[in-house]
C-alpha cells in the first residue's frame, strides 16, 4: 500500500485521479448532513490513527470527519500523551501502531520523523505536515482551483512571502501538473533552489521574482501564508530581532487590492490561519475573489481520497 509523503514522489496520473475522485465524492454528498456516511462506506472496519506533535485545526478535523464519513474509526494521539513523549523511538512507535490501525497520519516538526515512521510502518503513512512540506494542503488547493477555473496546466500561480513547507509542496506540484509557479520574495528569504531545479528538470516551471507587482502580471491564482513559519517563534532576544528583520523585509509582499488588480482576475488562497492586514489585506481575504473557505472545506474531501488511495480502495 502506498504512502503519501510528498507530492513529488507520486505519479502525476495518480495525483490527478486522486483530485478527480475528491471532486466526484464531494458532488455525491450534496444534501448530506456532515454526520451521514457516504453511500458506499468504503472504509468500514478500518481504523485511522492521527498522531500530532504540534497543534492542528483543519488537518485534525478534516481527517476525523473524513474517516467517519467513509465508514471507518479513528484514534487521535498526541505525542506528549504517549511513550513517544517520554523517549520511545519513532521506529518502535511505528511498529506498534501498525499492529493496531490500518493507516497513520503524522503531523510533526521534523520531516525526518515522517521518513523514519514510514521506514518502520507496515501500514500507509500520510504526511499531515512537516517542516519541509504540506502535500495534503496543496492537493486541496489544486482541487479548489480546478473546481473554479478548470485545468491547471500552463496557469500562473503566484506565491507571496516566506518560503515554507507549503511553498515547497507547490514547487513539487508544478512538475506534476505542469503549471507555472512564481515565488515573489525578498533576497534575504531562504529558498530551496535545489528543489526548484529538480522540479524544473522534471516538467515544472518555477521562477523567483523579487518585484511583487511584476510577479502579479497575468496571475490566475495568488497565494500567501503567515510570515512566521514553524520553528521561527522564539522568546530569545537574538531570534526575536532576526524575526523582526524578516517581517520588515516581507512587508512589501503583503497581498493587497493593488496586487490583485494587476492579475488576470486571480482567485486568492491562504491555507489559514491568517492574520488580516499583515500578510494579506482584510479587503482581499474577505473579498469576492477569496476562496479560502472553499479551500478549507476541500481539505475534508481531499483527505477522503487520500485515505482511499493509500488503502487501494
Amino acid at each position: 500500500m502506498p504512502n503519501l509523503l510528498d507530492i513529488d514522489l507520486i505519479d502525476s496520473t495518480e495525483l490527478k485521479n486522486l483530485i478527480n475522485d475528491a471532486i466526484i465524492r464531494k458532488k455525491n454528498r450534496i444534501g448530506f448532513l456532515n454526520g451521514q456516511l457516504d453511500k458506499d462506506k468504503p472504509l468500514v472496519n478500518h481504523v485511522l490513527a492521527l498522531l500530532f506533535e504540534i497543534p492542528s485545526t483543519r488537518t485534525r478535523v478534516s481527517f476525523d470527519v473524513a474517516i467517519r464519513q467513509l465508514g471507518g474509526e479513528l484514534l487521535v494521539l498526541n505525542s506528549g500523551e504517549m511513550q513517544l513523549g517520554r523517549g520511545e523511538s519513532i521506529a518502535d512507535t511505528s511498529r506498534v501502531l501498525s499492529k493496531y490501525v490500518d493507516v497513520i497520519m503524522l503531523r510533526c516538526l521534523k520531516h525526518e520523523s515522517l521518513l523514519e515512521m514510514s521506514d518502520y510502518a507496515s501500514v500507509p503513512i500520510i504526511n499531515g505536515l512537516t517542516n519541509k512540506s504540506h502535500p495534503c494542503q496543496v492537493l486541496a488547493d489544486l482541487m479548489t482551483f480546478i473546481e473554479l477555473k478548470g485545468d491547471v496546466k500552463n496557469k500562473n500561480f503566484v506565491w507571496y512571502g516566506d518560503y515554507n513547507n507549503v511553498t515547497q509542496s507547490w514547487v513539487h506540484a508544478s512538475s506534476k501538473f505542469n503549471f507555472n509557479f512564481i515565488i515573489s520574495a525578498p533576497k534575504n528569504i531562504d529558498i530551496d533552489h535545489a528543489v526548484i531545479a529538480n522540479s524544473n528538470a522534471n516538467g515544472g516551471n518555477v521562477s523567483v521574482f523579487e518585484d511583487p507587482e511584476e510577479a502579479a502580471i497575468d496571475a490566475d491564482c495568488v497565494i500567501t501564508d503567515v510570515w512566521m513559519s514553524m520553528g521561527d517563534n522564539s522568546n530569545t532576544t537574538i531570534l526575536d530581532l532576526k524575526n523582526q528583520k524578516k517581517i520588515n523585509s516581507l512587508a512589501p509582499y503583503k497581498v493587497t487590492d493593488k496586487i490583485m488588480k494587476i492579475t488576470n482576475n486571480a482567485i486568492f488562497m491562504h491555507c489559514l490561519p491568517a492574520y488580516r492586514d499583515k500578510e494579506v489585506a482584510k479587503s482581499v481575504i474577505d473579498g469576492n475573489n477569496s476562496v479560502v473557505w472553499q479551500e478549507a472545506e476541500n481539505r475534508l474531501h481531499i483527505q477522503k481520497s487520500i485515505l482511499l488511495w493509500c488503502l487501494n480502495k
